[in-house]
């Protein structure tokens, strides 16, 4: 833990991130938590955690219920989601990243859920569905939405109900005495907020206009906070039945099974062990995570029976995103005979 702990203050002590959250344990309970310049309760902006953590979760729940089936066709849920080349693509597809779909959008972010649908729904896609994986927000976008339609209730509202559950205290939209005690981040040169500090606020420029609640990105929550959730995860894929619904080994273990797309790590929502990954060197080939933009990270691996939490406020940083990577990889390796 030393070392690992080292590896962090060096980080902040040449800007990589101003301020650092850490939980790592087993299926049991933590084993290190810690803080460089904050404390383990200090919220942090999730980014792209939000993916697996919000909108896997409220899917996974979605698809237990029956409500949704991940061969269902996105042109059944999506009017304008009709071209011949993108008619095969699935919500599979969508949650593995392979429906051919870009990253981001050409234009600055639209105003309303009804123009980033139709503006997701109708860019030109990248590469033939199921034939690579490409990282895409818009994807999720769309995840979000459908959620939403099929769920009856905002993604936020039925996120709410399973983090409860959980007992972990994750959010969107965080109440202002939380915003307060937020890890602050920088906007990007494009975002229309940039010049100001966000606190509080989702970093991500889509889910700003989307009013800070949407599949790909906007939920806070501390060290600790996903130190609880990642626990509940960790004990399914273990095989634990006792979990809270839908946290059953059997949906954990569809949900973390690596695609089939050739050359992909992804699995629904998560992210897979490569020996380039973020988790670095050390990990077994069941472990699966997730990283954000804003510097956060989440590692779970249910052979060695351990999670490990990094919130960082990259964001906030100035060193570059491969220095972010680096620290990440060495904090995980610092910490593989734990």
């Amino acid at each position: 833990m030393n070392a690992a702990r080292d590896v962090l203050i060096r980080a902040a002590d040449i800007g990589i991130f101003p301020s650092a959250g850490v939980d790592v344990g087993d299926s049991n309970g933590p084993l290190w938590q810690d803080a460089v310049n904050g404390g383990i309760d200090t919220p942090f902006d999730l980014a792209s955690l939000t993916k697996p953590i919000a909108t896997g979760s409220v899917l996974m729940r979605l698809i237990g219920d029956r409500r949704v089936a991940l061969d269902d066709l996105a042109a059944d849920s999506f009017k304008e989601w009709r071209t011949t080349d993108r008619d095969s693509v699935t919500i599979r597809d969508l949650l593995e990243h392979a429906s051919g779909l870009p990253a981001r959008l050409v234009d600055p972010p639209p105003e309303t859920r009804r123009e980033f649908e139709h503006d997701i729904c109708t860019i030109r896609l990248e590469y033939a569905p199921r034939t690579q994986s490409i990282y895409s927000d818009l994807g999720f976008i769309l995840l979000g939405f459908l959620a939403a339609d099929k769920g009856a209730a905002t993604l936020d509202t039925q996120f709410r109900t399973i983090a409860e559950r959980t007992g972990a205290r994750l959010m969107f939209t965080p109440a202002p005495p939380v915003r307060a005690q937020a890890a602050p981040t920088t906007p990007l040169p494009e975002d229309l907020r940039r010049g100001t500090t966000l606190k509080g606020v989702v970093h991500d420029n889509y889910a700003a206009a989307l009013g800070g609640v949407a599949g790909h990105a906007g939920l806070f929550g501390s060290a600790q906070a996903v130190g609880t959730f990642a626990r509940v995860v960790l004990r399914a894929a273990r095989g634990d039945q006792s979990g809270p619904y839908p946290f059953t080994p059997e949906l954990v273990k569809l949900f973390t099974t690596r695609s089939r797309v050739p050359g992909s790590s992804r699995a629904l929502a998560w992210d897979t062990m490569l020996s380039t990954s973020s988790c670095g060197t050390r990990m077994s080939a069941a472990a699966f995570g997730h990283v954000g933009y804003t510097g956060t990270s989440l590692w779970i691996d249910p052979e060695r029976n351990r999670y490990f939490v990094l919130l960082t406020n990259h964001a906030r940083g100035t060193a570059s995103r491969d220095a972010l990577r680096d620290v990440r990889r060495a904090f995980h390796d610092a910490l593989a005979d734990l």
